[in-house]
């Protein structure tokens, strides 16, 4: 099982955290799990959310592994060695965040680092059976992360508990302040294709929590979908694609780096205009809701063996990516459910209003575990 790919004993007595590797630490290289980094020169200094989680005492552990240049969904990686899933052997632990979401599933961390493109914090966390949150875009540094430049990445935690998520927002954003619980709170559903089995668990959570459910429909939801992995692809071959030259990077990631290198200023272009689109339609929605739900993956998490081409499963993103091009926070609950297999509960809220995001789920929460009288 690869999860730790470097050793680190530094800050204080708090809560042990581990970090991507994508996350720079002074004085270890950051090679985001690819051969072709194997050589890559070691960091000068923190990114700055190390060094806010150092300010706030945590204790950092390790770097972890990840789906290699933090560019696929399933966590399987052919260099080092796919992290497996600790609460359900034999599924993928998803990605990119692989080893992020399997540390804390293994209570090796008490919350971890991830980042999220288009997804990459929210669907490990849904295969690995915790809880996993994408802040609105910008909110926490990505200063010293990799790649340098992204409209889209966020670095974000995961942990097995809700309070400890919290607590985690607090230590690597230094504005962050936790809100009040509400006594009651307006969900907006919005209807997506996805299992049966997801949807029925879906519906009854959210039916269960007692608070106020209103229907809610996204016209580009889809269209913003797709026009995530165009920016995607552009984005991620300016900073990863001068790699391929170096003939080490594995085969599956290196065939999608040259289709991203065929992206053209024309379908940039479209993707924006959608960009633009979606997130007014998103904001609108957020006026009338206090967030918006629907699942975080559209099945379950597949078996290692079912998820070896990595460009047949992008489709498992289908339910996050759009909040990655819109900018919006959004959070994955682990959910259980009659198969013995995870599924994961997505919430999403107006920019800036994380907090309140986090609050919600909180009620949420309450209002389940009152529901079933425990």
């Amino acid at each position: 099982m690869t999860i730790i790919v470097e050793s680190l004993d530094l800050g204080g007595s708090g809560p042990r955290v581990m970090l991507k590797d994508t996350i720079d630490v002074a004085g270890t290289a950051t090679r985001a799990s690819s051969r072709a980094l194997e050589q890559a020169p070691l960091a000068e200094q923190h990114a700055e959310v190390v060094n806010h989680l150092l300010a706030a005492g945590a204790r950092l552990t390790a770097k972890v592994s990840l789906h290699e240049l933090a560019f696929g969904t399933t966590g399987i990686n052919r260099y080092l060695g796919t992290a497996a899933n600790p609460r359900f052997p034999g599924r993928i632990p998803g990605g990119s965040s692989s080893g992020s979401a399997a540390a804390v599933a293994a209570g090796l961390a008490d919350f971890s680092l991830g980042t999220d493109t288009g997804g990459s914090i929210r669907v490990p966390a849904c295969c690995c059976g915790v809880f996993g949150l994408k802040p609105t875009f910008g909110r926490v540094s990505r200063h010293g992360v990799m790649p340098a430049r992204s409209s889209l990445d966020c670095v974000g935690p995961l942990a097995a508990s809700l309070p400890m998520l919290i607590r985690a927002m607090g230590m690597i954003d230094p504005t962050f302040a936790a809100a009040q619980v509400p006594f009651q709170a307006r969900v907006g559903v919005l209807p997506v294709p996805a299992a049966p089995a997801i949807l029925e668990v879906v519906q009854h959570t959210l039916v269960a929590s007692g608070l106020t459910l209103l229907d809610v429909e996204l016209e580009y939801f889809t269209a913003a979908y797709d026009a995530g992995l165009v920016v995607i692809n552009r984005e991620t071959f300016e900073g990863c694609g001068h790699l391929l030259a170096s003939g080490q990077v594995g085969t599956d990631v290196a065939d999608r780096l040259a289709v991203a290198g065929q992206t053209s200023d024309h379908a940039l272009a479209e993707a924006e205009e959608v960009r633009r689109r979606f997130t007014a339609e998103v904001d609108q929605a957020l006026a009338s809701c206090d967030v918006l739900a629907l699942p975080t993956m559209p099945d379950f998490p597949l078996r290692v063996e079912e998820a070896a081409d990595t460009r047949a499963v992008l489709g498992m993103t289908s339910l996050v990516r759009p909040f990655n091009l819109s900018g919006h926070p959004a959070l994955s609950i682990p959910l259980g459910s009659a198969q013995g297999l995870p599924v994961g509960l997505q919430l999403v809220a107006a920019k800036g209003a994380d907090a309140k995001l986090l609050a919600v789920a909180q009620r949420l929460l309450l209002g389940i575990h009152d529901a079933s009288g425990l």
